[in-house]
């Protein structure tokens, strides 16, 4: 077993990596959860049929090594880290994912199980063993509750997956115990702190710098401001990404719905920012942009209105999914990206928002897979 802090220190002396105390004293904990994840195994996935029944009355439960909550400020290398350990981690059924994209794969098959079970069904035990039979280690990639629905949810299916034997490791900018308060129904989402405080252990990860900052620029992909010059300029974007393919509307069918593409022309896609984050989209119809296109071409980005919060998460998890799935972003906007939010009005999740856009202007992002 190669653990993560060898394929660390190899990066180091490759210079891939610079080395950092505080990266590599969280290194030492992934490679102490490899060594126990190595030898353990939920009884969801011991052996069945009669030898497997009788097996689990007489033998003890096997206590699940605890999980891994990697809290810190943005671009630090939490989710390096967390890729490093997912690499490295010998476990066959492993998943990894942003936690956006989990959510809305849960609430899917969530709703699917909910008209299968009936009225009055109870389709939260069949999710829970369905993800444990997939999977009994779980990488979620920033981590975060944003309304009491997804906090309902959560709270009663990880209570599931815990008994089940399920091992998480995620990373978050936000503390535990900081998930989803001083909003409506936080007291409710107390018991799912609690839980997730037992399961997983917290450590803060306070690396010396902002490691996405700094990346070369040979091209502008955020044009200021929103003039005629900018929008030429991002037509030769669109007629150079296209490789002349013909433009056409296109049509994507996103669960059940349809998400209208009104410039697209190859592996390239183009929207007016309202037409993306100012309507009633969600991951699911991100994801589905993203999936689909490499590029993604965004017209008219206004500086934000602090009480127009709705339009500033859609960017938020736009952005989100643009990072996740590396598709190339080319904007025109008002001002530049540190600016159209204002400081004073910040919530700590723009801040994370700013590190991605801040790497996604690198001349070599969307051309080659992520490094991790």
């Amino acid at each position: 077993m190669n653990l993560p802090s060898a394929v660390y220190q190899e990066r180091v002396k490759a210079e891939t990596l610079k080395q950092d105390a505080a990266q590599q004293k969280i290194v030492f904990m992934l490679d102490q959860l490899c060594k126990s994840l190595a030898t353990y195994q939920p009884a969801v996935h011991s052996a069945g049929g009669m030898f497997g029944a009788l097996k689990s009355i007489w033998q003890k439960p096997i206590q699940p090594p605890k999980g891994l909550y990697l809290v810190g400020s943005v671009g630090r290398g939490k989710s390096m880290l967390m890729d490093l350990f997912y690499a490295q981690v010998p476990v066959q059924y492993k998943i990894r994912t942003h936690f956006h994209i989990f959510m809305q794969e849960t609430y899917k098959r969530f709703h699917v199980l909910k008209q299968q079970s009936g009225k009055g069904g109870d389709p939260i035990p069949t999710l829970a063993r369905e993800l444990a039979q997939k999977a009994w280690l779980l990488c979620f990639d920033e981590f975060q509750i944003n309304d009491i629905a997804d906090a309902v949810l959560l709270g009663r299916l990880f209570e599931q997956l815990f008994a089940l034997g399920v091992v998480v490791v995620a990373t978050s900018n936000v503390r535990i115990e900081n998930l989803f308060q001083n909003r409506p129904g936080a007291d409710a989402f107390k018991p799912f702190i609690k839980i997730l405080s037992q399961q997983m252990n917290e450590v803060e990860l306070n690396a010396a710098q902002d490691y996405r900052l700094g990346r070369s620029e040979n091209e502008q992909r955020w044009l200021i401001p929103c003039t005629m010059h900018n929008k030429e300029q991002l037509d030769h974007v669109f007629l150079r990404e296209s490789h002349g393919v013909p433009e056409k509307e296109e049509m994507l069918l996103v669960m059940g719905r349809k998400l209208n593409i009104p410039h697209a022309a190859g592996d390239v896609a183009r929207f007016k920012f309202a037409d993306l984050c100012d309507v009633a989209l969600g991951v699911g119809d991100y994801l589905a942009l993203a999936q689909r296109f490499k590029t993604i071409i965004l017209d008219d980005i206004p500086v934000f209105n602090p009480e127009n919060v709705n339009v500033i998460e859609r960017f938020t998890m736009l952005i989100d999914v643009l990072y996740e799935q590396n598709v190339k972003l080319y904007v025109s906007a008002e001002t530049d990206f540190e600016h159209i939010y204002r400081k004073e009005d910040r919530r700590s999740f723009f801040e994370r928002t700013i590190s991605r856009l801040n790497e996604m202007q690198g001349q070599n992002w969307g051309n080659v897979a992520r490094a991790v």
